[in-house]
């Protein structure tokens, strides 16, 4: 395909502009857009040239490729006249679908006039009653709907009878469990719980409050003859613990799941009896539950687990169960939390009662960094200037160590100490303490996938850890799900295990035979920067409640200890607790959770929530959410909206799914989604990096796109699992089989979703009548385009070090190297459309794909048209300007119109796509305007302008480098 830059590589732009040509870009038929450089092969300059020459050589044919450029957007023939055709069967065929009450016409006054226009139906009136209802209406609706849980004498008896029947396996599960520190409380839990609504829990891990405090309450209302009354519901952080904690409940019950114990996730479930049950499901299902059942009158108690991660969706429940409880006084409340901070929830529930359960583990022994190196006598690398503020925060730890006679021996200690080197990440370290230490497994906790890299690879190579002695196991999200039994066992005798791994050790899984952990005391926390409008990604100490978590993990089966690599003084800078998720994340999805379940304006809602989010924040999300045209000027969900809010995904992709079924080709566009909301399949093998890069660009097969090749690793999965290949596919492409499976089970759901909404006449996503286009790869990208715009960002330098962009927002950005489209020698067109823009060590674009100038022009949700010197320049909201011809321009600006208008009649009359009419026609002519090859110049500003001047480039290299 041709474009606007021609041959022109992104470093010959910017060494042209260096020698005076600021003009517009040329073009070329003759190649892609890519990295030829300035060297003696094709596109070069001849060899015989030296010095200025060469300067002048390039600017001389910079400006006779700008002469033959044909500057403008030029539409063939043949589709002017698909498009001229199109437009022409337009005239009044919205009118007469609205039975001329157009949309344009009742835009304004109540809800009411301005949906007029929108036919009677049941989309219509479920629509109405969202937008026009609240929360405390609902609630006393819900409250006069006869509940299941009504009083049933026979079936308290049952129950009652069924309980005293105990088996010898009961017996002999109650034997393990009496002797868990849960059940010396039992008594106290049970006398708090009958007297008041909410009570606040807390435990060490281990305690056993998760397995036992449900239990205690259903034994207890068997018991008393209330079985029939009873049913809990019990909230875990992720899907794996909610199942596995089912699947302890229901053994130590002696039942199988689906009797008294059950759990619901995502995609699966294995649901108990309706009354006298315990059901264990994630926070987010119980978030779906309240959209059906506000009130929650099918529970009569929610239990809250593992509250103190302080996520925004147990944050988020809390302050709507403040709502709920007001209303429904027979609704128990229990909230389980780690011994962090439980105060802070009592006083959120008006200082409620809370009750304490001591755990049992063996006493660890804690050594900070200045023990550490006084024991390994390890040297920091000379430092040559000593930073102010860390010379002061060392200095009055300095002067209470000197006073002390025992500590004159640690002078050089403190040396180190004063060695800002200290304060940094030193593998060697790590690595020489993991060496010296007595049998034991080991677990170190550090901060990212690289460092896990870096040290692993120390390790293997320095030679002291042979495999007939040590057995290494890194942990990383983006790392292969390797046996976990593997992890848990204990190794043959004279073999040590290490486990490196990041915080998700910290929670996530316990391993029982650690003796030796060791901290690094940083983590790297995902946060949202306010004056950026940036995720960012950085290295940071952790918190005092994480430093306890990380102790925590030793002392399971015996003494342990804990070397903390930063001293006593860094300590008590430390934050008590981490920082609420709520507080570092973008808000989107809790606002349409908000308008979903009626709560009202969003800012209202969240400053009721534990620890209110900027409002800034706010600001920010409403913003993109209205650019989306997911809610009004008047912060009422609109229509699209509406739709999006119902779909378990970000409103970004809640779009294209919905896109994808008016496009017909939802196969392709339902695994991006999944991939891009859930978890990408691909995996880092140490070792193995390069080889696995490879794999994935081959998925990616030349369409410069880290979507596509999430794609085609779906679809050849599911060709391969049919063919039962699919265990050998996944480790031949470095994919994880079990995040494949759960993203197909996702691709159905989403089907369902869009089948329930009218979208689909299908439930099944490879239905054929839903896959007409799935083929076509262009078209893919650009509803990924038009989901994700204005993430829009334009290359403009290859280096050996990666691929620079430039964003309208951030000046210079840089192409994550995990992408496909880093470092690549030619590119298809200068625009990169990217799901996250993340700052770490530079501001990096993840999940990228190449697009081209109509693919943007199709994602814009409006465009305008304006005359300059006589030049006719189309202008995106995404800061893109194109040359053009007026025709051109005209008739892309109409096309877009009409596209806009289809698509309001289709949100607001729900119905699939008739092919064979004008819809149909419509669709066909943006299909074929999308794939067409017409050459379009982008209007560029100045390097200097848009921040890539040789020093910020320069920054932007060495800060990648680090």
């Amino acid at each position: 395909m041709s474009h606007p830059y021609g041959s022109f590589s992104a470093q010959r732009m910017h060494s042209r502009r260096r020698h005076g040509d600021r003009g517009e870009s040329s073009q070329s038929g003759e190649s892609h857009f890519g990295n030829h450089g300035r060297g003696r092969g094709q596109g070069g300059h001849p060899p015989w040239l030296k010095g200025k020459q060469i300067g002048l050589y390039y600017r001389d044919k910079a400006r006779e490729m700008k002469q033959k450029s044909t500057k403008v957007i030029k539409l063939s023939e043949h589709v002017q006249v698909q498009i001229e055709r199109v437009l022409y069967n337009s005239k009044g065929y919205y009118e007469k679908l609205y039975n001329n009450a157009y949309a344009e016409d009742t835009l304004h006054g109540t809800l009411e006039n301005k949906y007029m226009h929108i036919h009677d139906s049941q989309f219509k009136r479920k629509f109405m009653n969202m937008v026009s209802g609240n929360l405390h209406e609902n609630l006393d609706r819900a409250l006069l709907v006869k509940s299941r849980l009504e009083r049933d004498s026979d079936l308290d008896k049952m129950l009652f009878n069924e309980f005293k029947t105990a088996t010898q396996e009961y017996q002999s599960m109650e034997k393990i469990r009496l002797k868990l520190p849960a059940h010396h409380k039992k008594v106290d839990i049970l006398r708090l719980l009958k007297t008041n609504q909410v009570i606040v829990i807390s435990g060490e891990t281990g305690c056993g409050k998760t397995t036992q405090v449900p239990q205690f309450i259903l034994d207890d209302a068997i018991e008393h003859r209330d079985g029939s009354v009873t049913r809990i519901i019990c909230t875990q952080p992720r899907r794996i613990s909610a199942i596995s904690v089912a699947e302890r409940v229901a053994a130590e019950r002696a039942e199988r799941l689906g009797k008294s114990v059950g759990f619901h996730i995502r995609l699966e479930k294995v649901l108990p009896r309706d009354r006298g049950s315990i059901l264990f499901c994630t926070t987010g299902m119980l978030l779906q539950f309240l959209q059906g059942d506000p009130a929650l009158k099918e529970f009569s108690h929610i239990i809250l687990d593992e509250i103190h991660e302080r996520t925004t969706e147990s944050d988020f429940i809390l302050a709507l169960l403040k709502l709920i409880i007001s209303k429904r006084s027979d609704l128990k409340v229990l909230l389980m939390s780690a011994t962090v901070n439980p105060e802070s929830f009592s006083e959120y529930y008006n200082n409620c009662p809370m009750i304490h359960i001591p755990g049992f583990t063996y006493p660890v022994t804690e050594y900070y960094l200045e023990d550490v190196l006084f024991l390994t006598e390890f040297k920091f690398p000379p430092a040559t200037a000593l930073p102010q503020d860390h010379r002061k925060h060392i200095k009055k730890y300095k002067q209470e160590q000197q006073k002390r006679d025992e500590f004159q021996d640690m002078i050089e200690v403190i040396d180190q100490l004063r060695n800002p080197h200290s304060e940094k990440l030193s593998l060697d370290l790590i690595e020489q303490l993991i060496r010296k230490r007595d049998p034991g497994a080991i677990l170190v906790f550090l901060p990212g996938m690289m460092d896990i890299i870096k040290l692993n690879k120390i390790m293997l190579e320095n030679g002291h850890y042979p495999q007939n002695q040590y057995v290494i196991y890194p942990l990383h999200s983006r790392m292969p799900t390797i046996d976990q039994k593997l992890i848990f066992k204990e190794p043959s005798e004279g073999v040590r295990k290490i486990i490196i791994a990041t915080s998700i050790a910290e929670t996530s899984i316990t391993i029982e035979d650690v003796v030796y952990v060791i901290d690094c005391g940083k983590t790297k926390y995902g946060k949202f920067d306010l004056q950026k409008n940036i995720q960012t990604l950085e290295p940071e100490w952790v918190s005092l409640a994480n430093a306890r978590q990380r102790k925590g993990r030793a002392g399971r089966v015996k003494p342990g200890v804990c070397y903390h690599l930063y001293s006593k003084a860094r300590e008590k800078t430390f934050e008590c607790f981490p920082l609420p998720e709520m507080l570092r994340t973008r808000l989107e999805e809790v606002i349409l959770q908000i308008k979903i379940l009626q709560l009202g304006k969003a800012k209202t809602f969240l400053e009721s929530v534990m620890s209110p989010p900027n409002m800034k924040a706010i600001d920010l999300s409403l913003d993109l959410l209205r650019t989306l045209n997911a809610l009004d000027d008047e912060e009422h969900l609109t229509p699209l909206g509406y739709h999006l809010a119902q779909l378990p995904l970000d409103p970004r992709t809640g779009k294209m799914i919905i896109w994808a079924a008016l496009f017909s080709c939802v196969e392709p566009v339902f695994a991006i989604a999944a991939s891009l909301n859930f978890k990408d399949a691909f995996y880092c093998p140490l070792g193995k990096e390069e080889e696995a890069r490879k794999k994935k660009l081959e998925l990616n097969m030349n369409q410069f796109s880290d979507h596509i090749a999430l794609s085609e690793a779906l679809t050849r999965f599911e060709a391969a699992y049919k063919r039962s290949y699919a265990s050998s596919f996944c480790r031949d492409y470095f994919l994880s089989f079990n995040t494949l499976k759960l993203l197909s089970e996702m691709k159905t759901q989403f089907a369902q979703h869009l089948y329930q909404m009218k979208f689909m006449n299908s439930e099944n996503p490879s239905d054929v009548n839903a896959n007409k286009n799935s083929k076509n790869t262009v078209l893919i990208k650009a509803i990924v385009c038009a989901g994700l715009y204005p993430n829009v960002a334009v290359i403009r330098k290859v280096t050996r070090n990666g691929t620079f962009a430039w964003t309208p927002e951030d000046g210079c950005v840089a192409i994550h190297p995990s992408s496909v489209n880093d470092r690549v020698k030619e590119y298809t067109s200068p625009y990169i459309t990217y799901f996250t823009k993340q700052l770490s060590t530079a501001i990096y674009l993840h999940d990228t794909t190449c697009v081209t100038a109509p693919i943007l022009l199709f994602a814009a949700p409006n465009m305008s048209i304006r005359k300059e010197k006589g030049n006719y320049f189309i202008s995106l909201p995404s800061s893109q300007n194109f040359a053009c011809d007026w025709q051109s321009a005209q008739l892309i600006q109409k096309l877009q119109e009409q596209f806009n208008n289809l698509l309001e009649y289709k949100i607001t009359h729900p119905g699939t796509v008739c092919w064979n009419g004008f819809e149909g026609d419509l669709l066909k002519a943006l299909t074929l305007f999308v794939n067409h090859s017409a050459i379009i110049n982008l209007v560029c500003q100045k390097d200097e302008e848009m921040g890539f001047s040789e020093s910020n480039i320069q920054k932007c290299e060495d800060n990648m480098c680090d």
